[in-house]
């Protein structure tokens, strides 16, 4: 059985897992790296990156996105 909401319990946040991406987070968001440092952002929804690929990491850049090159004139089946 839920619990009666409770004036002092904050409001939960809600995370958005996509097994192709980015764990989305409801912000303002603080996250705790390995090194001990605490990183913050404050917008309303955090893309947090959990492939490690980001240069931007902890926070996301798409950098898990598979890079395509644009198709060559030849390869598109022009002369």
């Amino acid at each position: 059985m839920p619990c009666p909401p409770d004036s002092a319990t904050p409001p939960a946040r809600r995370v958005s897992v996509d097994p192709q991406g980015p764990v989305l987070v409801e912000g303002p968001v603080e996250i705790a790296l390995d090194d001990g440092t605490v990183v913050r952002s404050d917008r309303f929804v955090v893309a947090v990156c959990t492939c490690r690929r980001s240069r931007t990491y902890p926070w996301c850049d798409t950098s898990h996105r598979p890079r395509e090159r644009a198709a060559s004139p030849n390869e598109e089946g022009n002369p």
